[in-house]
């Protein structure tokens, strides 16, 4: 058994901003990856940039934008922190403290670029890889960190409560709190439990649920799975943004930056003309739902695979420098965008819903925080605006990381818990793969873009069904990355879908046709 003041599950940007200033107000912190790097999740994905403050900008300027863009759905409390103190925790947290290196005019001040439903240029970048600068400048400051441990390799297998773990059965009747997780050492397989005053969830995404996403492998949707199972309270998980414009291409589904549209590109259809303006007045700049909608309906009419977004009309030099990461994906794939048009297709890419939080981060599970894309903070509502989920991230993962050095009541109480055991079952890998497509192709097709009652019940049927199959698996199973992985996917998968089917209106991102 490991002790700890504070356990942080997913080392993303928000939990490595929750970890450090956690630290930094002297708490003693575990961070977990369960992957082989700490440098993992969606943050280093997020190409496009972070919003700061434009030339004529103000918070409320930005909480227009950003309520438009959530469809009259987002917590207003959450947008006002969000517009009000990010911009700030931007300068103080990620200029002044982490030297993040974004880029910078001829006259040294910060570029500001346009971004899709942005009444302004406010977005600051780093190339094409903000994400990735950020996260790197953040990672140095907390491996140096006295207070911080980091264990990569490391998989959470389900937290730890008092009214699922504790082996005293009074504690059924205390206020329900989570006390720590049980951690799978991947190399091991060795599982431990990791007592914590106070844990925060910082899984990041859910994208691997679907067949087409933007999101990396490891965004398998554990967060929601283990806030699930704990009974802490998740909501608007209806609410999946497809990212209109993946690279369509036969071997992955490449991010093309909202950016790219931000600074000019149009999008076309196989014939070359623009369609955009028949679906928003913004045209190509729309709101992400509205553009992965508009696109699903030309590849209708049309019987195309996929539409293009075209930005060769702009000097080849100036595309080269500042999309660098995307021109050399797309040049190595066998398209130059400085001379052809993008093949693109909507592909999931963000969590607007989650583990239901306040304004610090905190669950309705005592002891539970939750930041990043895992957390519902309402600031997304319906649908989220563009770049405003790294500035989420830095507000609630500082925001938490502050609360938890905070004395509340019961923090220091641990009970006793059964031990675990091992079983020794071999996981074989043609279930495991058989298992996710069948996840993979019941979410896109019945739960994807375009939803109906009928589909939803058929997906909720088969969910259900492949659950408790995977359920008897997993009882008996050796414990393995991959054997949590497929649990949580399949949790994760009939939430979203039970969510679905309550929501009968469409709005936002969520789109019904009956």
């Amino acid at each position: 058994m490991i002790k700890t003041d504070l356990l942080v599950i997913g080392s993303g940007l928000a939990g490595c901003i929750a970890a450090i200033t956690a630290a930094d107000n002297g708490k003693e912190v575990i961070i977990i990856s369960k992957t082989s790097e700490i440098l993992s999740g969606n943050t280093p994905y997020a190409h496009g940039g972070i919003i700061y403050h434009g030339e004529d900008d103000s918070p409320e300027k930005l909480q227009k934008d950003i309520l438009e863009a959530g469809d009259g759905h987002c917590w207003l409390p959450a947008v006002k922190q969000l517009s009000e103190l990010g911009p700030k925790l931007v300068r103080q947290l990620l200029i002044e403290k982490f030297n993040v290196n974004f880029d910078r005019t001829t006259d040294d001040n910060l570029d500001l670029t346009a971004e899709g439903a942005h009444s302004q240029p406010r977005i600051i970048h780093s190339k094409d890889k903000t994400g990735e600068a950020i996260h790197k400048s953040v990672i140095k400051v907390l491996l140096r960190h006295p207070n911080i441990r980091v264990y990569v390799e490391h998989t959470a297998v389900d937290l730890l409560t008092l009214s699922h773990h504790s082996s005293n059965s009074l504690d059924i009747y205390k206020k329900p709190a989570c006390f720590g997780a049980l951690i799978l050492d991947n190399q091991s397989g060795k599982v431990t439990p990791v007592y914590a005053q106070n844990t925060i969830l910082a899984t990041g995404g859910l994208g691997q649920i679907y067949l087409h996403t933007t999101n990396p492998n490891e965004s398998t949707g554990d967060g929601i799975a283990l806030a699930w199972r704990a009974g802490a309270r998740c909501f608007n998980l209806e609410y999946i943004q497809f990212h209109p414009t993946s690279f369509y291409n036969e071997h992955d589904r490449f991010l093309i930056s909202e950016s790219v549209r931000g600074e000019g590109a149009v999008l076309i259809d196989k014939r070359g003309k623009e369609f955009m303006q028949n679906f928003h007045e913004l045209k190509s700049l729309a709101p992400r739902d509205v553009v992965a909608r508009g696109i699903h309906q030309i590849m209708l009419e049309t019987g195309h695979p996929c539409v293009y977004l075209d930005i060769s009309f702009k000097d080849s030099d100036w595309i080269r420098n500042r999309f660098p990461t995307i021109y050399q994906h797309l040049f190595t794939a066998g398209v130059d965008m400085t001379r052809e048009p993008i093949p693109v297709v909507p592909a999931a890419h963000y969590s607007c819903g989650g583990v239901g939080v306040n304004l610090n981060g905190r669950t309705s599970l005592r002891r539970l925080y939750a930041v990043g894309e895992v957390a519902c903070t309402g600031v997304h509502g319906a649908n989220r605006l563009a770049s405003t989920s790294l500035l989420e991230c830095v507000v609630w993962g500082w925001m938490a990381g502050n609360d938890v050095c905070k004395d509340y009541e019961d923090s220091n109480y641990f009970p006793d818990i059964y031990p675990w055991k091992d079983e020794t079952e071999s996981v074989d890998p043609a279930l495991l793969t058989q298992d996710w497509m069948t996840i993979k192709n019941t979410m896109w097709n019945y739960v994807g873009l375009i939803r109906t009652r009928q589909r939803l019940q058929r997906a909720q049927q088969m969910l259900r069904h492949l659950q408790s199959e995977v359920e008897q698996f997993y009882r008996k199973a050796k414990m393995t990355k991959e054997m949590i992985e497929l649990r949580n996917g399949v949790q994760t998968a009939i939430a979203v879908t039970n969510s679905t089917l309550e929501q009968r209106v469409s709005r936002g991102a969520h789109y019904r046709i009956d």
